[in-house]
């Protein structure tokens, strides 16, 4: 199975800060405050699915707002 496609891309915390013009800390700051999408745990690393970080995005960064939208793929 071929699982190169764009939902299965993951960014690590300085490629997500580099996307979004913000520092690195900044990025684990949000995350703490729970302002950005939830990464995935691999080993001991963090990393952001880029699906959720696109989602994310098309939501104006509002975690609420990408919270519905998320949940509403679901069903």
């Amino acid at each position: 199975m071929d699982r190169t496609d764009q939902s299965c891309q993951l960014l690590s915390a300085k490629a997500l800060a580099k996307l979004l013009s913000l520092s690195p800390r900044t990025v684990w700051r949000l995350l703490s405050a729970g302002k950005l999408p939830k990464p995935v745990s691999i080993g001991g690393s963090k990393r952001f699915r880029t699906s959720d970080v696109n989602l994310f995005l098309e939501c104006d960064c509002d975690i609420s707002v990408y919270l519905a939208r998320k949940e509403g793929e679901k069903c």
